[in-house]
Formats: C-alpha cells, sequence, structure tokens
C-alpha cells in the first residue's frame, strides 16, 4: 500500500459516524444527482420500472359515451319502436326519430340523439314488440371525459409502476411507458472463511450474502444476473482491486459484504482509495449494522457508479441495505425519498445510546401494532426471516409500548406497495 493510500485510510478510520437519518438523506441526494436515463419500456415490461415523464390521457376517459348498463338506448317517450341493436366495440348511427330504440349492451357506444337508457329488467314488451317502461332519471351512461381529458396529468414523474397504473396505461391508449432504467448491480463476497456450500464447521462458516443480498435487490427493483455474484473473494487486496473494479465495469451499484473495518485483512477502504473513489456516507450511527458505507466514482465520461459496502454480519448487511441502499435506489429511479410509515409499539424496545437503534419488528395488522422478535443478533438471521421491518428507535431514547415509531419496512417484489400499520 502507498503512503497516501496508508493516509487516506487513517483519515478514513477518524472519521465519525454520520446520524442515520443524515446518512439517508446524503445517499438519496447523491443517487438523485445521478439519476439513471429514461427508456422506453412495453406495458408487459415496466413493472417494478418508475415513470420518468407524468403519465397523461392520450384521448377523453371514456373517449366516447358508453352505456352503464344493459338496455335499450330510447329517443324521446314511449312506448318505443326497435330500429336495431348496438354492441360494444361498434360504432352506432344515431337515433333521429322520436319514439325509436336500439338495444345497448354495457360498454357500448351511446348513439347519437339518445335520450335516456331503460334498463332492460325494467322494460316490457307490448303485444307489438314495442318496448316500454320508466327510464330512471339519472344517466346511466359514462360521459366523455368523465374519468379524465385528453392530456390531463393522471399521476407524476417518480411514480413506481405497478399492475394498477399498467392497467391505467394501458386505458389511456398507451402501449408502452417511458421509465427510468432499472439500475444494474453485482455483488463481491469477501472472505476466506466462508463457505459456498454445504454446512459450518471447522471454523469456517456458511456465506448468507451471497444468496440473498441479490434477491434484495431484485426487490429493490435492480437487474442482477447470476454472474453478477463473485466470490468469495481472496483476502489480499490485488484481488479486491481486480473483482471491484471488474463489477464496476457493468454496474451501476456494486454491494460488497465485509472488509469494512480496518483490520488486517479488511481491504475494502485501500480499494477504494486505488480506484479514486470519493464517500457519500462512510459509517452510521445505526445498532446493528456498524460500520457500514457508501462510496461513488465518476468516470472521465461522467458516468457515476457507486459502492456500497455492507458488513459481514448478516443482519447488520440488512440493516445497512435498507438504510443505504434502499434511499439511493430511490433516487437513482427518481423516486421521492421513501416516507416511512408509523406503528405502535406493542411491548418496550431498548435504546442504544447515541446510536439510532433499528430493531426487528413483525406487524399485527389486527391490531395495528408491531412486536419486537428475538433473535436479532448481528449474525443471526432467523429473527430476520420472520420480519417485516425495523421500528427506528432514534439516538437518545427508547421505545416504549404504545409509543408511535417509524418503521423501515424490508423490501417486497417490484411493484408492491408496502403495508402500512
Amino acid at each position: 500500500m502507498s503512503t497516501e493510500t496508508a493516509a487516506t485510510a487513517a483519515q478514513v478510520a477518524a472519521l465519525s459516524p454520520v446520524e442515520w437519518a443524515e446518512a439517508r438523506s446524503r445517499v438519496y441526494a447523491a443517487g438523485l444527482a445521478a439519476a439513471l436515463p429514461a427508456v422506453d419500456r412495453p406495458l408487459a415490461e415496466a413493472d417494478g420500472h418508475t415513470l420518468a415523464e407524468p403519465l397523461t390521457t392520450r384521448t377523453d376517459l371514456p373517449a366516447f359515451p358508453t352505456s352503464s348498463v344493459d338496455g335499450w338506448a330510447v329517443r324521446g317517450d314511449g312506448p318505443w319502436q326497435v330500429v336495431g341493436r348496438v354492441l360494444a366495440g361498434q360504432t352506432p348511427p344515431p337515433l333521429t326519430d322520436d319514439g325509436s330504440t336500439v338495444e345497448i349492451a354495457t360498454g357500448a357506444m351511446v348513439p347519437a340523439g339518445t335520450t335516456a337508457i331503460l334498463r332492460i329488467e325494467e322494460s316490457t314488451r307490448t303485444a307489438d314488440g314495442q318496448v316500454a317502461g320508466t327510464p330512471r332519471p339519472a344517466f346511466e351512461w359514462r360521459e366523455p371525459g368523465e374519468e379524465a381529458y385528453a392530456g390531463e396529468e393522471l399521476l407524476p414523474a417518480g411514480t413506481l409502476v405497478d399492475p394498477a397504473l399498467i392497467g391505467l396505461a394501458a386505458s389511456c391508449g398507451h402501449d408502452s411507458l417511458r421509465v427510468r432504467r432499472q439500475p444494474r448491480a453485482a455483488l463481491l463476497v469477501f472472505g476466506d472463511e466462508l463457505l459456498t456450500s454445504g454446512p459450518p464447521g471447522a471454523g469456517r462458516v456458511r456465506d448468507a450474502l451471497g444468496p440473498a443480498v441479490p434477491a434484495w435487490l431484485r426487490r429493490y427493483g435492480c437487474q442482477v444476473r447470476p454472474a453478477d455474484v463473485v466470490g468469495p473473494v481472496a483476502d489480499t487486496l490485488p484481488a479486491h482491486v481486480a473483482a471491484l473494479r471488474g463489477a464496476l465495469a457493468d454496474a451501476d451499484l456494486v454491494c460488497t459484504t465485509g472488509g469494512t473495518m480496518h483490520g488486517p485483512v479488511d481491504h475494502l477502504h485501500p480499494t477504494l482509495a486505488e480506484l479514486g473513489a470519493d464517500y457519500v456516507v462512510n459509517t452510521v450511527a445505526v445498532r446493528p449494522g456498524f460500520p457500514m458505507l457508501l462510496a461513488r466514482l465518476v468516470d472521465g465520461d461522467g458516468r457515476v457508479r457507486f459502492v456500497a459496502g455492507l458488513p459481514g454480519n448478516p443482519q447488520s448487511a440488512v440493516v445497512a441495505l435498507v438504510s443505504l441502499v434502499a434511499p439511493l435506489l430511490a433516487g437513482l429511479a427518481g423516486r421521492p425519498m421513501p416516507v416511512l410509515p408509523q406503528a405502535t409499539l406493542a411491548e418496550p424496545i431498548p435504546g442504544r445510546g447515541d446510536y439510532t437503534h433499528l430493531a426487528l419488528v413483525q406487524f399485527d395488522r389486527a391490531a395495528g401494532t408491531v412486536h419486537p422478535l428475538r433473535h436479532v443478533g448481528s449474525a443471526m438471521l432467523r429473527g430476520l426471516a420472520g420480519a417485516d421491518g425495523f421500528a427506528v428507535i432514534r439516538p437518545g431514547t427508547s421505545g416504549e409500548a404504545g409509543d408511535r415509531v417509524p418503521v423501515v419496512p424490508l423490501p417486497l417484489l417490484p411493484g408492491e406497495r408496502v403495508a402500512q400499520s
């Protein structure tokens, strides 16, 4: 390691941890400043993306008057002489004569000249085949523009695309959507002590993050291929530099596991110095999850990429994901900063002094409360497997039963909305 690199590492080690909420704000701003380019995606491929421009209507909704019921489109007073039939998908001729009617199906275009629609179940037929009955006072059809007018903004840029939005876009006449390109992510697993198959033993532990982190990243909307997961990377500086340089060639975000401290085989900080990265956040005052980092690299052509250093302990790594990676990805997608839902504590949760405490909890949706879980050590995953998120206990406080606290939800599948208690 060069003298300059060693000095940089020493300076890094001396930095004070950033307060948790401030760290989230910083990484979100960094992501938003580097928001990914807009691309066109067919509706069938848009789920989980983010709108890059507002969703507007191409026509009035509905585009023409449509019947709300099965019945008779009539003109004037009855009884009415049947002169035709109109089904959905047809363009009917106008009703020009008083006392005339056409049978009409739900969703069909209402003929010009119609003065009322008589429901089929409220009609009768006379001996000579005419239609009789009393139409309801209210119109039984939808007027053009009743839902929206042509060119009206329905949803703003930054809205997450889900199945409901896709259906709305189709009803507006869109075949594709202008969305942010999804981030490409990679994972580097550090640690010679890790096994990638079989049970742990003989001083070696099974790598839990290599299989799990890509799945979390996909739930945040990233594209992660099997080839993008590399490791365990040898515990040498040249191996770390080569692995990170290779991952950054294609990825917008590279997550690493372990190596965020400054021990004899912790090479992440020297690697970042070697590659010319600058820190957006280096260490966060949060427990569990210490230490974590987010660094940024800028190419000569202005291309920005990020490295998220996740701790090696599995639960701490997930805390780093929800703390730093989630707001970063929201910024890259041009979405608003995630707003944390509030929930009521069913039981007390201790504070962690000057650090924010992210406590694993499970929602009781019937009661509208959250319950802290057991088995929540930094190296444990049993509690995480049954959790819905993390209750946020702010520095210098503790959570008492009945307190309303923010909750950081764990990511769901792309496009799903987070349930709030």
